[in-house]
């Protein structure tokens, strides 16, 4: 079931990019737009994921996007 909700949602990569705050948003958007999620869905997860700190816009975005395991770690699927 979760491979099945992770394949359903835009590709983001996070590891090795800049990890500015606004340069992820952007590269968020990007894929947001390229996967055709609808604008107020974008602007709900824009919105959650500027309403506290930096920590809570990344969990924001594992949440919402298919991203990256974190570096040194192995994604084996299970959660």
């Amino acid at each position: 079931m979760i491979d099945m909700i992770r394949k359903n949602r835009p590709r983001l990569k996070l590891a090795g990019e800049d990890g500015n705050a606004f340069a992820i948003l952007g590269r968020a958007h990007r894929a947001a737009r390229r996967a055709g999620m609808p604008d107020d869905q974008w602007k709900a997860i824009m919105k959650e994921a500027t309403a506290s700190d930096y920590d809570h816009l990344l969990q924001t975005m594992l949440k919402n996007f298919d991203c990256d395991p974190p570096d040194g770690e192995e994604d084996d699927g299970q959660e």
